[in-house]
């Protein structure tokens, strides 16, 4: 395992804490999906903190960006900050990237984080940008995602 992965586990097994993990199990049984999917990328994206904001301008536990929260009705600063509605948000957009690639979770998260399109523009896989695939690997490591959840 690269230096930089070993690290970055050893990082990631401080333990979410107890209201955000009801918050991931309940959005993520409410609309199907795995809580420790959910929990990885939380992580992955803020280190669990509500505040979180990115260059970009992602925002809070999920770094959802404020186009992407307005495709689910959330169109206030306020409202995307909250967790709840965060973390509710942002699991309604990852089931519909599920159901979008008939629940490939490489393609899944790839389009979370570069975007639909791109994942469309190189032929329904993985963009070729390390960004993008430096954070499938985070993921699904983290997540315990078998490889053969990667094809087809």
């Amino acid at each position: 395992m690269a230096p930089d992965l070993t690290s970055f586990l050893r990082e990631a097994t401080r333990p979410m804490p107890p209201e955000m993990a009801e918050m991931v199990r309940t959005a993520s049984n409410r609309h199907r999906l795995d809580p420790a999917l959910v929990s990885a990328l939380i992580f992955v994206e803020s280190r669990y903190r509500a505040d979180a904001r990115s260059p970009k301008g992602a925002m809070g536990l999920m770094q959802l960006m404020p186009a992407t929260a307005a495709r689910y009705g959330v169109y206030t600063r306020a409202d995307l900050l909250d967790p709840r509605v965060n973390v509710d948000i942002g699991v309604r957009h990852l089931r519909a990237l599920h159901d979008r690639y008939d629940g490939r979770v490489d393609l899944i998260l790839a389009a979370y984080n570069a975007g639909e399109g791109a994942v469309q523009r190189f032929g329904q896989r993985v963009p070729p940008f390390p960004e993008t695939e430096d954070y499938v690997r985070r993921i699904t490591t983290l997540a315990g995602v078998p490889e053969t959840a990667f094809t087809p």
